[in-house]
């Protein structure tokens, strides 16, 4: 999933971008609160990571504009501020969960995941489509029950699509979802892993809908 991660201090962002990239994320790093909001106007992220002492634009500021353009994206607040008026305000002001600094890197990936879940809807870490079964927290997927190994962007794409399983999602769409920003990604780079994918489960699991994108059989293998 990609994520917008708003911290100024570059030793604390760097180890977090790292970090949470080897969770499996995929991370857009700012560092002051008018790149922030400009990526939260322009990306549909699936949750954001936003520090409040953010330099150009305080971090509150702009979780109220974002909240003010009803604007949904989960976010959650980074703050040394531990004081519970200001986490009182900050949830009030629309932040959907707080991580107190200095940061443990597990809870605020485990703490990003379950943001992503209640804003989809789903109770549970596992994602289920007819016979595919996916867990997003192992990074394991099973087909007909049985285990399927498959490469870091080939999970990735598969999550994407079961995410919104049931609708047409553009390969546009699946780009912005997989790919941090300033990455060079080949025109088919896609299409590539859609054919490994359907190669390693079956065929119709992933449906193309010509002109349009590709979607995610919600009954896959039933």
């Amino acid at each position: 999933m990609r994520i917008l991660l708003a911290e100024d201090d570059p030793m604390l962002g760097d180890g977090l971008r790292a970090g949470l990239r080897q969770m499996g994320f995929q991370v857009d790093w700012v560092r002051d609160g008018v790149a922030a909001e400009r990526e939260l106007r322009a990306v549909d992220y699936a949750a954001a990571v936003l520090d409040l002492g953010l330099p150009g634009k305080d971090g509150m500021e702009v979780l109220q504009a974002l909240r003010a353009a009803r604007n949904t994206t989960p976010v959650l607040v980074l703050t040394a501020r531990d004081a519970v008026p200001d986490r009182i305000r900050g949830l009030d002001a629309g932040a959907d969960d707080y991580v107190l600094k200095p940061v443990d890197l597990h809870e605020l990936a485990a703490r990003l995941r379950s943001l992503v879940r209640r804003s989809h809807g789903v109770a549970q870490d596992i994602l289920q489509a007819g016979a595919l079964s996916l867990d997003p927290s192992a990074r394991q997927v099973t087909w007909m029950d049985e285990a399927v190994p498959l490469s870091t962007r080939e999970f990735d794409l598969l999550h994407t699509l079961m995410r919104s399983a049931g609708r047409v999602l553009s390969r546009e769409q699946l780009e912005q979802q997989m790919y941090s920003w300033g990455l060079e990604v080949e025109s088919n780079t896609i299409e590539v892993h859609i054919h490994h994918l359907r190669r390693k489960l079956q065929a119709d699991v992933i449906q193309t809908v010509r002109g349009v994108g590709y979607m995610l059989n919600p009954r896959a293998g039933v």
